[in-house]
C-alpha cells in the first residue's frame, strides 16, 4: 500500500495530540438546558436562600429607589433614614414559589444590602448586617405555607457594623458572623453582645481595595473553621479564640475575595476523610484600580484545591476553560461543581465588569486531573455584578439577578437591571436519561434523623434496571447565596451498606447518617439517591 503524505500528516498529527499535556485536555459536552422562570419578578436577586419548604427567599436593597413590584395591601416602608426614597410602597424582597412558578412580595424594614446570612436548625432563615441603617440588624424569616409569613427584624441585634460579612451555622446551633468592611472580628449570634478580634482579617487587608470581604468560611469536620481572606488561609478554632493552623499562599498571589470575587467550595464530604476546598477564578491583583481607570483586564482562569487536614497542605492548581470573576459555585446532587455567572474582565464593582461569560462550566471534582472541566450550554442573559445561583430540590440550579448599577437601570447601559429568573438543568435531567434515574418512597419528606443512625431508604428504578456498584446517597445543605459565594453550601456522601432488591422496581440501601454536627450542623437538608451520576429528586430531612 502506498503511503500518501494526508496519511503521513494525520498521523503525525495523531501522535502531536497524544503527546499534549494532561492538564491541557478539556471535556466538551456542551449539555443543560436554559429555561426562563419568570420574565419580571420585580427585584434584582441579590440574595437568595432557598427554604425547606420549596419556597426561595430573595432580595436586594431598599437604598435603591422603588422597586417594579409594590407592597401588599397598600403598605408603605416609611424610613427617614433611606438616601434613596423615605417611603417607598414597594418591596425589595419577595419569596419565590417553586412549585407554582409564583411571586409573593416581602416586606423588609431595614437596607440589606450586602448582607449575610444561614438557616437555623428549626429552619428559620436568619439575615444580618447591610448597609445605612440595617448594618446592626438582624432579619428572621420563618417559613410558612399559608403565605402569613413575613421578616421580623431587631434593628439592634449585632455588637458590630457588619457589611460584607460571612455567616456560618455552628455545631451547637449558633451562627459565627466574620468580618465586614473594616471589621476585623467575628461575633455570634444569638448574640453574646461583644465581638472578637481576629486579626488573620487585618492581616489581608488592602486599605484601598479591601481584597478580603466576604471571606469564605467552611466548617471542617473537627469543629474547626476554615476561613480564606485575599489570598490565603487559616484553620481557626472559634471556642478557644486561636489560629491551628496557617496555609500557604494560593500560588500566583493573586485575590479572590470582594472585589476580586472569585468563588469556593467545600468539596463533598465523605466521613470527613481528605476534606478539600476549591477556589476558582477572581480578579488579579490590580484589576480594581484598573478597571475604575477604564482597563478591564481579564479574570482569572485558575482553580486551587488544597486537603485541608494534611499535615503539610499545599494547593494544587488546575486551568479553567475561560477566566471568570463574579461567578458562583453550586454543588450538585452528585457531588459535581456547576460554575455559573459572571465576566471574562474586569472585577466587581458599579460598572467595573465587562465580557459575560454565558457559558458554565461542570467541574467533576472525581476525574483525573485534565479531564474535569465540562463547558456547558449557554445562556443568552449577562449575570454580573449582584447575580446569584441556588440548587433546587428537584436538582435544578435557579438563577437571577445582575444589577451593575447604583439603581435600577434598565435602558443606555451596557447591561440592563435583570429583573428576570432562570433554570439551569444539568445534563443528568435529560429525558434520554428518566429511565435511569431514582425515586425516594421512603423515609418520607420532612422526616426527622439523629445522628450517626443506620437509615434505610427505598426507591424505585424506571424499567428496574439497577446497576447497584454505582448507587450513593447524597445530604446536601441548601445555602445562602450573595456575591459569588454561597455561604453554608455542604454534601456529605453518606456512608452505604447493601442494596436490596425489595420488587420488581424496588429497592432498599443501608446507609448510616453523619456522625456529628461537625460534620453536619442541626438543620434541614436535602437528600438524595444517586444511580449511574443520575439524582432522584430530593427530600427534606431534619437532623438533630
Amino acid at each position: 500500500m502506498t503511503t500518501t503524505p494526508t496519511l503521513i500528516l494525520s498521523f503525525i498529527f495523531c501522535h502531536l495530540l497524544l503527546l499534549l499535556p494532561r492538564r491541557n485536555i478539556l471535556t466538551a459536552a456542551a449539555d443543560g438546558k436554559w429555561d426562563l422562570l419568570q420574565k419580571d419578578i420585580g427585584i434584582s436577586a441579590m440574595h437568595m436562600q432557598l427554604l425547606h419548604n420549596d419556597r426561595v427567599v430573595i432580595f436586594d436593597r431598599t437604598d435603591i429607589g422603588p422597586s417594579k413590584i409594590p407592597l401588599p395591601h397598600g403598605k408603605c416602608r416609611n424610613d427617614p433614614k433611606d438616601i434613596a426614597l423615605t417611603t417607598d410602597c414597594t418591596a425589595h424582597s419577595v419569596e419565590y414559589n417553586v412549585a407554582s412558578n409564583s411571586i409573593r412580595p416581602l416586606m423588609v424594614l431595614t437596607d440589606v444590602w450586602c448582607s449575610s446570612g444561614a438557616v437555623m436548625p428549626d429552619g428559620t432563615l436568619v439575615q444580618s448586617g447591610g448597609y445605612n441603617d440595617g448594618d446592626h440588624a438582624v432579619r428572621m424569616f420563618t417559613p410558612c405555607n399559608d403565605n402569613s409569613c413575613d421578616w421580623r427584624e431587631i434593628k439592634t441585634g449585632l455588637k458590630q457594623r457588619r457589611w460584607y460579612a460571612t455567616n456560618h451555622i455552628l455545631p451547637d446551633g449558633r451562627q459565627i458572623i466574620i468580618g465586614g468592611r473594616q471589621q476585623f472580628n467575628y461575633e455570634f449570634y444569638p448574640s453574646a453582645g461583644k465581638s472578637y478580634d481576629l486579626p488573620f482579617l487585618a492581616q489581608t487587608n488592602d486599605p484601598r481595595i479591601e481584597n478580603n470581604l466576604y471571606p469564605f468560611v467552611f466548617l471542617n469536620g473537627d469543629g474547626n473553621l476554615f476561613i480564606f481572606a485575599n489570598n490565603r488561609a487559616i484553620l481557626f478554632n472559634y471556642l478557644k479564640d486561636t489560629v491551628v493552623k496557617t496555609y500557604p499562599v494560593i500560588p500566583g498571589g493573586n485575590p479572590r475575595n470582594y472585589p476580586s470575587s472569585g468563588s469556593a467550595v467545600l468539596l463533598p464530604l465523605r466521613n470527613n476523610v481528605g476534606a478539600e476546598v476549591l477556589v476558582c477564578g477572581g480578579a488579579p491583583k490590580g484589576a480594581y484600580v484598573s478597571a475604575n481607570n477604564g482597563n478591564f483586564v481579564g479574570s482569572l482562569n485558575t482553580c486551587g484545591r488544597i486537603r485541608i487536614n494534611d499535615l503539610n497542605p499545599q494547593w494544587n492548581m488546575e486551568t479553567m476553560p475561560m477566566g471568570r470573576v463574579m461567578g458562583d459555585m453550586v454543588l450538585l446532587p452528585n457531588g459535581n461543581v456547576l460554575i455559573i455567572n459572571g465576566a471574562g474582565s474586569g472585577t466587581a464593582g458599579w460598572e467595573l465588569g465587562r465580557t459575560p461569560v454565558l457559558a458554565p462550566i461542570l467541574y467533576r471534582p472525581d476525574n483525573p486531573v485534565g479531564s474535569r472541566f465540562e463547558v456547558q450550554n449557554p445562556s443568552s442573559t449577562p449575570r454580573m455584578y449582584h447575580s446569584t445561583a441556588i440548587l433546587l430540590r428537584d436538582g435544578r440550579v435557579l438563577v437571577g439577578g445582575s444589577n451593575p448599577h447604583h439603581f435600577y437601570s434598565f435602558t443606555g447601559v451596557l447591561f440592563p437591571t435583570d429583573l428576570t429568573l432562570q433554570a439551569f438543568s444539568p445534563s443528568y435531567l435529560d429525558p434520554k436519561v428518566a429511565y435511569l434515574r431514582p425515586k425516594i418512597i421512603s423515609p418520607v419528606s420532612q422526616s426527622k434523623i439523629g445522628y450517626g443512625e443506620e437509615l434505610a431508604i427505598q426507591f424505585t428504578i424506571p424499567l428496574g434496571k439497577l446497576d447497584s456498584n454505582s448507587v450513593t446517597v447524597t445530604m446536601v445543605a441548601p445555602s445562602f447565596a450573595t456575591h459569588s459565594y454561597s455561604m453554608n453550601q455542604r454534601l456529605l456522601v453518606l456512608t452505604r451498606g447493601t442494596v436490596t432488591a425489595l420488587g420488581r422496581f424496588e429497592y432498599q440501601i443501608q446507609v448510616t447518617t453523619p456522625g456529628s454536627g461537625n460534620l453536619a450542623p442541626s438543620g434541614y437538608y436535602l437528600v438524595f439517591v444517586i444511580h449511574q451520576d443520575i439524582p432522584s429528586e430530593g427530600i427534606w430531612i431534619q437532623i438533630k
